[in-house]
């Protein structure tokens, strides 16, 4: 295996619906679709994308200038959007907040995920859309992290990191011949009698 990372370099949608990144096949319609899914970042997107935090998990009431003064604690903000939706005005509950420099969104980066704003706890992390080679968003069957009860978990980003995967060589006993040892199963192949 290749070297092990919690948190993904590239984006795969298979890879992504497995807890430790080694399924060989999707387990669910959405990670079928997201691998099915010819997506292209969206060319409209302007600032610069290394300087750019998602945010999410925001309350419907949440303002863009509510926004700003909590995250411009963290350093300059170039620029906060709010994101909408495109019929109602309403909002999706998440953000982008661009900074002015590095430093600054490192800081917002480690100290505002998770803190409570208007009652809900926020999740920030890095714009992944022009960072991340190979994104493909939730609503084509991709994304990152997920809830539980949707049986559509994604891994691999800040929220639910890749787990390292089982090496079942490490478990083979020391004292017995490799040879007799049958891996799939962790018992002796002398002693299969199913």
């Amino acid at each position: 295996m290749s070297e092990w990372s919690p948190v993904a370099k590239v984006y795969e949608p298979l890879k992504a619906g497995s807890i430790d990144g080694t399924d060989l096949e999707p387990h669910d319609k959405a990670v079928w679709r997201a691998m099915m899914a010819r997506y292209q970042p969206n060319k409209g997107v302007t600032g610069d994308p290394h300087l750019t935090l998602f945010v999410a998990c925001l309350n419907p009431q949440t303002s863009e200038d509510k926004l700003q003064a909590v995250f411009s604690k963290f350093g300059d903000i170039r620029r906060v959007r709010l994101v909408r939706d495109i019929v109602t005005g309403f909002s999706k509950r998440y953000a982008f907040v661009e900074y002015k420099e590095a430093r600054s969104v490192k800081r917002a980066w480690r100290d505002a995920n998770k803190l409570v704003v208007d009652q809900y706890e926020l999740f920030v992390d890095f714009e992944q859309e022009r960072t991340l080679q190979g994104w493909i968003p939730r609503r084509l069957g991709g994304g990152q992290g997920g809830k539980k009860e949707s049986g559509q978990l994604r891994f691999g980003g800040r929220d639910r990191p890749f787990r390292k995967p089982i090496n079942l060589t490490s478990m083979m006993p020391q004292n017995r011949s490799a040879d007799r040892w049958d891996a799939s199963s962790g018992r002796e192949e002398s002693c299969v009698t199913y």
